[in-house]
């Protein structure tokens, strides 16, 4: 299913976007589901059980050409968990960029690197990303294929960590590239408000057969950018997910983007940094595309 968060004049809830017919199933009409992405993925299997007969049914449909779509998470509850250099090619370019100022001697690191974005951070598919609050105007994009975090734990295996995700989603970690080179982390260059495109939907993890065949496909301006597979992940999801439950409870709804891949602005002599009139679409089907202009 395509989950979505969305708004009209009455307000905002969550349903399932039927990409056939172009409309969105009201989950929150007679369903009684709740009208919030965060709680309705805590009732995991149940919660998609009566998603799935609200669509069978037929009813509460609305053109989705009449709604907003918003980020599946417009306020994540916590910070979205990052993680660096997790593609070869990028972890070399941005090795070879200047600006990794937790660069060692080797380019591809031994172990996961995270960081964190800042709740604030986020906006959804349309909305502009505003590089007037980057005032190093350093501002450049990563597209991300994004976990959500399904059933919560700690101490999970890999060979069970495909249980614990929900579905998946695309982010765009932008990052202010000075900052983040200045301040000898990533945090402060990466949470700029309206710095975490989010969207358009939450594609559930029944719906991917192999999410390692995915193909993550940036552009800016028409231009194409980035162009990888997520087989090509340095440490693969089940990894990532047995490396922050060994020191964090996941619980539902957090989510962990999962590295970018070659082809980012700095990657190139000179640098192509955002600027306004820019826009960056990121695709990754069956998910679509996270498409966001530049201001």
């Amino acid at each position: 299913m395509r989950l979505v968060t969305f708004s009209d004049t009455q307000g905002m809830r969550i349903g399932v976007h039927d990409a056939q017919s172009n409309t969105v199933v009201d989950l929150a009409a007679g369903s009684r589901l709740p009208r919030e992405m965060t709680q309705f993925v805590a009732l995991g299997k149940n919660g998609l059980q009566r998603a799935r007969r609200a669509v069978k049914s037929g009813e509460s449909r609305i053109p989705a050409d009449t709604v907003k779509i918003h980020a599946p998470f417009p306020r994540p509850a916590k910070n979205i968990l990052c993680v660096g250099k997790n593609y070869h090619d990028h972890a070399r370019e941005f090795h070879n960029s200047g600006f990794d100022a937790s660069a060692g001697k080797d380019a591809i690191p031994e172990e996961p690197i995270i960081f964190t974005k800042w709740p604030n951070s986020v906006i959804g598919p349309g909305e502009a990303i505003p590089t007037a609050n980057d005032y190093t105007h350093s501002s450049d994009y990563e597209g991300e294929l994004t976990v959500v975090i399904g059933e919560g734990g700690r101490n999970i295996s890999k060979t069970r960590a495909y249980d614990h995700v929900y579905g998946y989603t695309i982010v765009n970690d932008a990052t202010a590239r000075t900052l983040q080179n200045r301040h000898k982390q990533w945090f402060l260059g990466k949470s700029l408000d309206g710095y975490c495109p989010m969207g358009p939907c939450i594609v559930t993890a029944d719906d991917i057969e192999d999410v390692t065949q995915l193909r993550l496909l940036t552009k800016v301006n028409g231009e194409v950018r980035q162009d990888a597979y997520v087989s090509q992940l340095i440490f693969d999801i089940p990894t990532l997910i047995e490396t922050l439950s060994k020191v964090m409870t996941l619980e539902p709804g957090d989510l962990i983007a999962t590295g970018t891949c070659a082809g980012v602005g700095i990657g190139f002599d000179p640098p192509k940094f955002l600027k306004p009139g820019d826009t960056v679409a990121i695709t990754i089907e069956p998910i679509g595309t996270l498409q966001n202009p530049v201001t």
